[in-house]
């Protein structure tokens, strides 16, 4: 999984930090709550942030309880509905999928993603069972990413698109129409982004693995860095996807969600792209996310 889809924290008031605090909250707990214990490991800001935009209309009261991180102070979390039942499903789908693409990687250690396979392996078959047809596009679209990993594929364009076209596909349930192309389209740019995000985070340890990495091809990098040019590029391909995720976002009114979505599009996203590409990004830095640490 990945984690790099935040909003920026300096845009948001306090309820709007506690909204999304009940979102991410929500989502373990759904997690849980389907899937068993074990899944809520695969717990990220992606697909909380997938929930906010499959959210149906405007967010309910949040409910407090303890959990296993904060059994005494407990946690707002908002309650199962389908934007986190679905949010829950792909996520599992997607990491199991994940896993097994790993498992063909000869550059990366066989143990821990076996292990983590096996204890995801009933949560996936009830996941694969709610969910199909993402299964079956994560499923193609993953084949055909370790395809061109196999080929070395030189291009970025060609895998960022197999990718983008993955995650794309968890619009496929929003039942308004307009909503669903708006969904689309940015979902779209949006796993663009990641996977180039990505491959600039996994960069050096894939460099020294020798795993692919679609960087190293493109820019033929001698070392596990880019270079001053070719981090330019890529900067100048990361900001087009979100200002294009960005105009998509526009041709739909998100209510009082708006102001987390334009958070993470507008700004947060800009800064997690800068901190991996200046080598200071941390997965459990929550300064960029909707909640500052001592609140976690």
């Amino acid at each position: 999984m990945f984690g790099y889809v935040r909003p920026s924290m300096a845009r948001l008031t306090e309820e709007e930090r506690a909204r999304f605090g009940g979102v991410y909250c929500g989502l373990c707990r759904t997690l849980g709550a389907r899937y068993g214990q074990a899944a809520r490991m695969i717990l990220n800001y992606d697909f909380a942030f997938l929930a906010v935009l499959l959210w149906p209309g405007e967010p309910p009261a949040a409910r407090r309880r303890g959990c296993v991180a904060h059994p005494l102070s407990g946690r707002e979390y908002f309650p199962e509905n389908e934007a986190l039942a679905l949010a829950a499903d792909e996520s599992v789908i997607l990491a199991w999928w994940q896993m097994q693409d790993a498992l063909h990687d000869p550059g990366r250690g066989k143990v821990k993603y076996r292990a983590a396979s096996l204890a995801l392996g009933g949560a996936y078959r009830r996941a694969q069972e709610r969910r199909p047809d993402f299964d079956e596009t994560v499923r193609r679209q993953l084949a055909q990413l370790r395809e061109m990993e196999q080929a070395r594929e030189p291009s970025l364009d060609a895998p960022a698109d197999a990718f983008a076209r993955l995650l794309s596909a968890a619009a496929a349930e929003a039942e308004e129409p307009v909503k669903r192309r708006v969904l689309e389209q940015m979902l779209y740019h949006l796993g663009r982004w990641i996977y180039l995000v990505d491959a600039a985070d996994d960069l050096a340890e894939d460099f020294a693995s020798g795993s692919y990495n679609p960087l190293i091809c493109r820019f033929s990098l001698e070392k596990g860095e880019l270079t001053a040019e070719a981090r330019e590029s890529l900067t100048v391909s990361l900001d087009h996807s979100i200002r294009l995720m960005a105009a998509a976002c526009e041709l739909w009114d998100f209510g009082a969600w708006s102001p987390i979505i334009r958070a993470a599009v507008y700004e947060g996203l800009f800064l997690v792209g800068g901190a991996v590409l200046e080598g200071t990004f941390q997965a459990n830095d929550m300064r960029i996310a909707g909640r500052n640490k001592e609140q976690l």
